[in-house]
């Protein structure tokens, strides 16, 4: 039987799980408020944090896990990407603590580990998808459309040329003044309001690619061009501005999703990152799912944000393999 560790900080959250056979003993996150009122992850700040959390959250997962240190077979982290500092962290704290137990290292790449989070076992009932599937990976900093022929064989089908998705979500919370991050408060003003109030370019890439900049613009001058009119319309009219620019952004997401579900002729489909997430882009997903006769998987919340557990997933698969690291790997930040 083997337990393995799994360490996650590749931005402003310390992570810790422990995983035996597929199924997650404990998956500890300890997040940084630090960070909200400037409007973004502050990167110094994030690293340094991390340095305070690490330790605590690391004992409680095992404490949780019901299990000692010494039962440990390998510990898996997160390599890459994300911030350098961050990352660091947890790659140092990895090697230590591999070192003190004598047992091997696991690397693991963090957007892997996204789309792997579909094959954590929570019950023997969990579902997960059939191979080949196609994934949508769509956070604050990556937009990808991943083809899935195994755990450890996955391609890049299409991503964003520019900025991501849910940089989107963010940049416009900023000018509405929401908090940070901006999505999950897009999210909830967007239900009350009307996706056809406002309309917004739409990029037009080729294949499968993305491009996001050129919304972000129309976004812009859209709202400075009502704002002219009356000083008052972000205020008068915040819920059906977030309606509008959800449901383009995921307009955009899924038409292309659904372009390589066809292309590909794949019957699976899901979704992972913190964006799948959004309330709206499952409705829509799972709309889509339905009208093609498609096996949609959504991860459960706790599996959307950066955590662990997704870590150790990967990290399992590579444990089957003997798939283990060296000492002198080191931190990537893209």
């Amino acid at each position: 039987m083997s337990y393995i560790l799994a360490i996650e900080s590749s931005c402003d959250d310390t992570s810790a799980a422990v995983i035996n056979e597929f199924k997650i003993l404990s998956n500890v996150i300890a997040s940084q408020k630090v960070h909200q009122k400037y409007g973004g992850v502050v990167p110094e700040w994030a690293s340094r944090a991390h340095q305070k959390n690490i330790i605590p959250v690391v004992d409680t997962a095992i404490k949780e896990a019901g299990i000692q240190k010494q039962d440990i077979s390998a510990i898996a982290f997160t390599r890459g990407p994300g911030l350098l500092g961050s990352l660091l962290v947890g790659v140092s704290f990895a090697k230590s603590f591999a070192m003190a137990l004598d047992i091997p290292l696991i690397d693991v790449n963090h957007l892997e580990a996204h789309v792997l989070a579909h094959f954590i076992k929570d019950t023997p009932e969990t579902k997960t998808p059939s191979l080949p599937f196609l994934c949508l990976l769509v956070s604050g900093g990556n937009t990808q459309l991943i083809y899935v022929t195994s755990p450890y064989d996955m391609e890049i089908i299409g991503k964003t040329i520019d900025d991501a998705a849910g940089e989107t979500f963010d940049k416009v919370a900023k000018i509405l003044s929401l908090p940070y991050p901006g999505g999950p408060h897009i999210d909830k003003l967007a239900k009350t309001g009307n996706i056809n109030a406002l309309h917004f370019a739409e990029s037009n890439m080729p294949n499968y690619d993305y491009s996001f900049s050129g919304v972000k613009t129309s976004i812009l001058y859209t709202l400075r061009d009502k704002l002219k009119g009356n000083p008052l319309f972000l205020e008068e009219n915040i819920n059906d501005i977030c309606a509008s620019v959800q449901h383009r952004v995921v307009s955009m997401l899924l038409k292309k999703m659904k372009k390589a579900a066809k292309d590909l002729k794949v019957r699976d489909i899901a979704i992972a990152g913190g964006v799948s997430a959004n309330s709206y882009l499952r409705e829509k997903l799972i709309e889509m799912g339905k009208e093609n006769n498609w096996n949609v998987f959504i991860p459960p919340f706790a599996y959307t944000t950066d955590n662990a557990a997704m870590v150790a997933v990967a990290g399992q698969y590579k444990y089957l393999r003997k798939d283990f690291t060296t000492l002198d790997k080191t931190a990537y930040a893209r």
